[in-house]
């Protein structure tokens, strides 16, 4: 019997709803948020996201402040994976006993912070009682020009890819905490925080749309593998990434040798960085910098597009294909 991947159910979906054009709508299924034109040039974005207990986060590590702050900056990362600017927020609540759930209030402490730092008001939502475990689920509306937004499927051969920061710190610091030595350490907590309490990069990603310099753009939420394998179907294209350029911190590749595990798994598999990948041409290098120093953002070339299909990663002389190798709910 056929496993159904994640990729494979969403794929069902989009065929069943193929060819379907609401009025104003401009990108259904296959982004990180849907697109409706709003009003002139303003287009209006939407994208929701779902953590479970057990799944996306154990309770016995993650503090409920944390996880408010996380809930909100993933769904905020989507915005800023098409350019735009987040406004409004609706948040559902499923919680297993409110007597057992007395850390709610430092939960929505944690989600309204991030809100209140990007500016996103909070306007309804829903609240239910769990048969098992909490779990939250995030509408995240934004908006942004027309001739700013970056879609995944504008990428052209020859460009070359790059990431917004250092890979895989968020899947060290979830194998860390996993292992109960999150807090062993000093120099392990910025890996520990990125798995914790990720930051939406909205300042870089507002920045790259009105430059005209990115050719397409998505956020690093399954892993490498995956995302870019995204990225390049939806712009029928094929990527390649060289081992030798993905950047990782001292304190990672430090905790794979303590942890007896891979730093380039975790770079290229591990999920949950929330750092925007996004491809260029190649003479775009230079400004592209002055970009990134504006957002206070460290940026990195890693490969290149090319006619074909796929994401292939070079190691030494070594190529082998890594597609959709990164996180998948059904895999295993």
């Amino acid at each position: 019997m056929r496993t159904f991947l994640e990729r494979d159910i969403i794929s069902g979906i989009q065929a069943q709803y193929e060819g379907q054009k609401g009025e104003g709508l401009i990108k259904g299924i296959g982004d990180d948020c849907a697109v409706f034109r709003k009003e002139g040039n303003d287009l209006f974005l939407i994208t929701i996201d779902t953590l479970v207990e057990g799944v996306h986060f154990d309770l016995s590590w993650h503090p409920p402040h944390l996880l408010g702050r996380k809930a909100a900056s993933v769904n905020i990362s989507d915005i800023s994976a098409m350019a735009g600017t987040p406004r409004f927020a609706l948040l559902s609540l499923a919680l297993p006993d409110p007597s057992a759930a007395n850390w709610l209030d430092d939960f929505l402490s944690g989600f309204r912070s991030v809100l209140e730092e990007f500016g996103v008001i909070l306007i309804g939502g829903d609240t239910v009682k769990s048969g098992r475990g909490a779990m939250f689920s995030i509408c995240m509306t934004g908006e942004v020009g027309e001739n700013r937004i970056l879609f995944r499927s504008g990428a052209r051969p020859n460009d070359i890819i790059w990431v917004a920061g250092r890979l895989g710190e968020a899947g060290a610091g979830l194998a860390l905490c996993q292992n109960g030595r999150a807090g062993e350490r000093n120099d392990w907590q910025g890996l520990v925080r990125a798995h914790l309490d990720p930051k939406a990069q909205v300042r870089l990603g507002t920045l790259l749309g009105k430059s005209g310099l990115a050719s397409a753009m998505i956020d690093l939420s399954d892993g490498l593998a995956t995302d870019l394998a995204h990225l390049c179907k939806e712009s029928g294209i094929a990527g390649e990434i060289d081992a030798d350029r993905i950047p990782m911190s001292a304190e990672l590749i430090a905790a794979a040798r303590e942890l007896q595990v891979s730093p380039l798994d975790w770079a290229i598999r591990g999920g949950e960085d929330y750092l925007l990948l996004f491809t260029a041409a190649s003479e775009h290098g230079e400004a592209l910098q002055l970009v990134a120093k504006e957002a206070k953002a460290e940026i990195f070339p890693v490969g290149r597009i090319f006619v074909g299909k796929g994401v292939f990663l070079l190691t030494g002389k070594n190529r082998e294909e890594i597609s959709y190798q990164g996180f998948d709910h059904f895999r295993g």
